[in-house]
């Protein structure tokens, strides 16, 4: 990880050609143009989640119907497979971007949560109200302060920083999982299947609704852009020295199949939005009141 990193070496580490500023903010010894242009990616995809969500943040507010359009399954199967996605991302020595887009969709994905449970019991008040408050703060502030605890635990850590070229490597081969790994590996799996399973939902709930209104496409398709960067990102990086190519995908396997896996369902949700555009497009033209 980042802290890790920065705690066990310094750029004198890294070979000559590698980029100062990519060392100084996220610890990388991005020397070629593949390292280069895998962090420029990951920070592209971190842009399109962040902006992903900010039109349905606009919309929701808008319409009021949030706990309508969007299925409380699908939001919840999305807040945790990305609490997975986080916890498995230490765990589990991901690339720091990887790390830092994790902690951004936990953030977001409670304030998500949150206008739809403020639509929800603002038509219909419950005594739930509290309670669900109560658990949305905490995950919030695990998401706040995990990158702390971790760093503090793991920055006497020794590794090997620079991920070089398989070239250089006489005998790239297979590296070892470590036992952390191992547990962050398997809630990195956990949590691909959660993002999987969580657009079934959402698909189930525009079948049902025949419509799309009340969200904003726009979600969807920076969430597919993103990710397809974000899977980019990481298969243009270089693996460690002495590690091949085979080992290094199986080690990321989960993050990219949660991130690339995903596009198919997201497509077909898509497909969606073409059908059922012409009953949003009618119901928007109905009057309030009848004549």
């Amino acid at each position: 990880m980042v802290w890790r990193k920065l705690g066990s070496r310094n750029f004198s580490s890294c070979p000559n050609g590698s980029s100062q500023w990519m060392w100084d903010v996220f610890g990388e010894c991005a020397w070629d143009d593949w390292d280069k242009a895998s962090v420029g990616l990951g920070l592209i995809s971190i842009l399109c989640f962040a902006a992903s969500t900010l039109p349905q943040y606009i919309k929701a507010c808008k319409m009021g119907n949030m706990d309508q359009a969007l299925s409380l399954w699908f939001l919840l199967g999305w807040i945790g497979g990305d609490s997975c996605n986080l916890i498995g991302s230490f765990l589990a020595d991901q690339l720091p971007l990887q790390t830092y887009t994790a902690v951004y969709y936990v953030l977001a994905d409670v304030l998500m949560l949150s206008l739809y449970f403020h639509y929800k019991f603002k038509k219909r008040p419950s005594l739930w109200s509290a309670p669900i408050n109560s658990v949305l703060l905490f995950i919030l502030g695990v998401a706040c302060t995990a990158p702390l605890l971790s760093s503090a635990g793991l920055v006497a850590a020794p590794r090997e920083v620079f991920r070089g070229r398989t070239l250089l490597s006489v005998e790239p081969g297979n590296k070892p999982f470590t036992q952390q790994e191992i547990i962050g590996f398997v809630i990195g799996s956990v949590s691909s299947m959660l993002y999987l399973l969580s657009r079934l939902p959402q698909i189930r709930t525009n079948f049902l609704r025949k419509s799309t209104q009340g969200i904003s496409y726009s979600l969807f398709a920076l969430v597919m852009l993103g990710n397809t960067l974000y899977g980019l990102s990481v298969l243009l990086k270089n693996p460690e020295v002495g590690q091949g190519e085979g080992s290094y995908v199986l080690h990321h396997l989960p993050w990219l199949v949660g991130s690339l896996g995903v596009l198919l369902l997201d497509t077909i949700i898509s497909i969606q939005f073409l059908i059922y555009r012409g009953a949003a497009t009618s119901s928007e033209r109905q009057p309030l009141l009848p004549s």
